[in-house]
């Protein structure tokens, strides 16, 4: 029994150590900060917009970001190993169009790397990455390429998911979700002055930082990796939240659940293969802002967190009900309860027009839910990039 009670204590500790980054992040997020005015300098900039049979979603991508660009910018679709017309509808709306065909080198990585490869006779000062699904803020061109030639850094642009008209609560929940990670988290590292991790559009890079980055790989959270390995390099990506990109989640469970397998077992991958040579790195070189990188990757997607730290306070529950030890169930009640105050702080702030009270208190159904997605993880992970299956391919 004592060492049953040993185990559950040791637990709750190791949960409040992303339960507390969290806490730090929300709250340095609720703080109320005039934002800096975009540097005056206008850099010429290159968009590369990876797309694989994308010819249904690309035209509106497309036409909102033409006006954004100048005479002197470049629209560059790398339509990837497409079995459709995405390169024609790109290139007759005005679109440059390079055509890639490697079926046995697939994902997002080798596009974006032949893309760059397109651009090298005639390189643009900043080079910005958004996805064929994806719209762009009006005016987050010109204030992402301001702060990425005003800084020398990558620079993140707050990236949204947004859920369909007449969507239930389950993905009301999984659009607050996204808030919380990209949105309010990262707001909270800017105000702390730490850097941000890469969420895949909605980028900007220095020409000259991501001619020299690693970029042909299959990883199928390319995005996340390669923001570590420039930060490792000592050029760690800033966040912008002026500048904004949205997306729309898939209404059909598959193309759902298949984005968001995607999504967190790449994430999953990369905080239990990568966050100890992070630290390392980072304590060798004294790098507070390394440090906090990888503390923010030891955040787990939330639905797991929700889970872990309910499957401990429950068995803390029941070790007391059987024990009348307390320490474990107190322990166990106070990192649950920290993390309960951390999410309706940020819905009290950044949720409330995203999902409803009622709707937030199915969350803990939304996690149960995902219960296989993590099991999947465990028992046979999702390593190769998939697609997303669209919601006009389900309708056609």
């Amino acid at each position: 029994m004592l060492l049953l009670q040993l185990l559950i204590g040791t637990a709750a500790l190791l949960l409040l150590v992303p339960i507390a980054v969290l806490a730090v992040e929300i709250f340095a997020a609720l703080a109320d900060r005039v934002a800096a005015p975009p540097p005056q300098r206008r850099p010429r900039v290159a968009v590369i917009m990876p797309a694989h049979d994308e010819a249904l979603t690309i035209s509106g991508t497309i036409r909102a970001l033409l006006p954004q660009l100048l005479a002197s910018d470049r629209l560059l679709v790398v339509a990837d190993n497409c079995s459709d017309a995405t390169a024609s509808v790109a290139g007759e709306l005005g679109a440059e169009v390079a055509v890639r065909t490697d079926p046995t080198r697939r994902g997002k990585g080798y596009a974006l790397d032949f893309g760059m490869r397109c651009l090298e006779r005639d390189p643009p000062e900043i080079v910005l990455i958004v996805d064929a699904d994806c719209r762009l803020g009006n005016g987050s061109v010109d204030i992402l390429a301001r702060s990425c030639a005003a800084s020398g850094s990558p620079v993140q642009a707050r990236y949204l998911m947004q859920s369909p008209p007449g969507a239930g609560p389950m993905l009301r929940i999984a659009e607050f979700a996204f808030v919380l990670k990209n949105a309010v988290r990262p707001l909270g590292l800017r105000r702390l002055g730490f850097p941000c991790q890469l969420v895949g559009t909605g980028m900007a890079f220095p020409w000259a930082l991501l001619r020299g980055a690693n970029l042909a790989t299959g990883h199928i959270v390319e995005d996340l990796k390669l923001g570590l390995e420039l930060a490792l390099c000592g050029t760690a990506p800033l966040f912008c939240p002026e500048a904004q990109v949205t997306s729309t989640f898939p209404e059909s469970d598959e193309g759902f659940r298949s984005q968001r397998t995607r999504w967190e077992h790449g994430y999953l991958a990369v905080l239990t293969e990568e966050t100890l040579s992070i630290f390392r790195t980072a304590v060798m070189r004294r790098d507070a802002r390394l440090v906090a990188m990888g503390l923010d990757l030891v955040v787990p997607p939330i639905a797991l967190l929700t889970l872990l730290t309910g499957a401990v306070w429950v068995a803390s529950a029941l070790l007391y009900l059987q024990t009348r030890v307390a320490p474990p169930f107190a322990m166990a009640s106070a990192v649950a309860g920290l993390l309960v105050v951390c999410v309706f702080a940020a819905w009290a702030r950044y949720g409330r027009q995203v999902v409803s009270l009622g709707s937030l208190m199915l969350a803990l159904v939304y996690a149960l839910w995902k219960i296989p997605l993590y099991v999947k993880f465990v028992v046979a992970r999702q390593i190769h990039w998939v697609r997303s299956k669209r919601d006009q391919e389900r309708s056609t």
